[in-house]
């Protein structure tokens, strides 16, 4: 499985409803398995984001169609970035011809 960092803000409509916002991301996780995606970790944050979530999911396209369907829903906007963990990064430099 591939992980994805997503790093989100509120919308005026989630911010507007921000009381429902720890029920919205049980939601959002048990939907993340019609997508093949798992979110492992949630977090509210203070800063540049207000929520960062660790995700999970077969490949690109299954992270994107779940990020999409969340959307949709109109209380985050979110940027999304495939991580690597330190295995899948020898696994890349490895291919780094010297």
């Amino acid at each position: 499985m591939a992980t994805y960092i997503a790093l989100s803000n509120f919308t005026d409509q989630g911010i507007r409803s921000v009381k429902d916002t720890t029920k919205r991301a049980d939601a959002v996780k048990e939907a993340a398995g019609r997508f093949g995606a798992k979110m492992t970790q949630i977090y509210w944050t203070q800063g540049a984001y207000d929520v960062v979530a660790i995700i999970e999911a077969p490949d690109d396209e299954s992270a994107t169609t779940f990020a999409l369907a969340i959307g949709v829903a109109g209380n985050i906007r979110t940027q999304t970035l495939r991580a690597f963990s330190k295995d899948e990064m020898n696994g890349i430099l490895a291919k780094l011809a010297s």
